[in-house]
């Protein structure tokens, strides 16, 4: 065996050499290839050859998003301090071999593109915000994003890089701001609702009252309607009585008969009635002629004075 190193030790030389000059590049990734520490070319995905020795692959530049959380501070135009947590979204621009270029060259490593790559953005993020009052920063979550994009995307496109995503998932305060905020909601929320309450208690006691005086109305109009039938009612029944009674007494002097048997009958009709439809268990009554006569009178004036009455109107 150690005589065939010895002859053959070229060929290991070879074979080393001949393996050498191979190497693959994962999905998602293109490689940087150097020569003598000189940019060369890129290397797509899959298996691809080298010279040997002399070319080697300086770096495997990510195409795939990348994403940090950042959490800073920042302090507004009114001097508070504003506590921001975001989410950066970025990749490399597209790959075509000049942006590849730019980004394998522009920084040592990735832990430098990451750290400038930050500080922008806070820096970005706080001089926007020293310029608003801490009552506006909560309402300009849009506004930021779309500053930090206008302000960075020139920066990243030197680097190779862009900006797909920020996101500011929260923005608070000092504890002093927060509860003087809560006091501030609250004292409005009762406010608020102090209001409603008393614009519901006006509108009920409108509503309450309206009712009450249509009700009223109503029954007036009603009452009213209810006198006039009324009216009409006893005015209808004085007209027919009399009517009849004229009818009844011009029949019987047709038949020489003698008028004052009507009263006498009407006279004896009320009697009857006052028996029936009284609570009193006892009636009296003045039998006499002299007596008698005098109901008759009174009878007939009552009777008299009606019929005029509606003949008069």
């Amino acid at each position: 065996m150690d005589k065939f190193l010895v002859q053959y030790w070229w060929v290991l030389i070879v074979l080393i050499i001949f393996f050498g000059s191979f190497y693959t590049i994962n999905q998602g990734f293109i490689g940087v290839i150097t020569m003598f520490g000189k940019y060369r070319r890129i290397a797509r995905p899959g298996l691809r050859m080298k010279w040997p020795i002399i070319e080697t692959v300086h770096k495997k530049v990510s195409i795939q998003n990348r994403s940090v959380e950042l959490e800073f501070q920042a302090v507004t135009q009114d001097q508070a301090n504003v506590y921001f947590k975001s989410m950066l979204l970025y990749s490399v621009q597209n790959e075509n071999e000049d942006t590849i270029k730019k980004v394998a060259f522009k920084f040592i490593a990735d832990r430098d593109l990451m750290q400038a790559l930050v500080r922008t953005i806070e820096g970005n993020i706080r001089s926007f915000v020293a310029t608003k009052k801490q009552a506006e920063v909560l309402s300009l979550r849009r506004e930021i994003v779309e500053y930090v994009k206008e302000e960075v995307d020139q920066s990243l496109e030197n680097w190779g890089y862009h900006l797909q995503d920020l996101q500011i998932n929260d923005i608070t305060f000092d504890k002093v701001i927060l509860d003087s905020m809560s006091k501030v909601v609250a004292s409005n929320n009762l406010k608020a609702a102090a209001e409603n309450e008393g614009q519901a208690l006006l509108i009920t006691k409108t509503k309450s009252a309206e009712a009450e005086g249509n009700a009223i109305k109503i029954s007036a109009e009603a009452e009213k309607e209810a006198a006039r039938l009324r009216g009409q009612g006893v005015a209808l029944f004085r007209m027919e009585v009399a009517q009849g009674m004229t009818e009844a007494a011009e029949q019987m002097k047709q038949a020489n008969l003698d008028t004052n048997v009507i009263l006498f009958s009407m006279w004896t009709e009320a009697i009857k009635n006052f028996a029936e439809f009284s609570n009193g268990n006892v009636i009296f009554l003045d039998g006499s002629p002299a007596g008698m006569e005098n109901t008759m009178k009174q009878i007939q004036a009552m009777m008299m004075k009606p019929v005029g009455a509606e003949k008069r109107q």
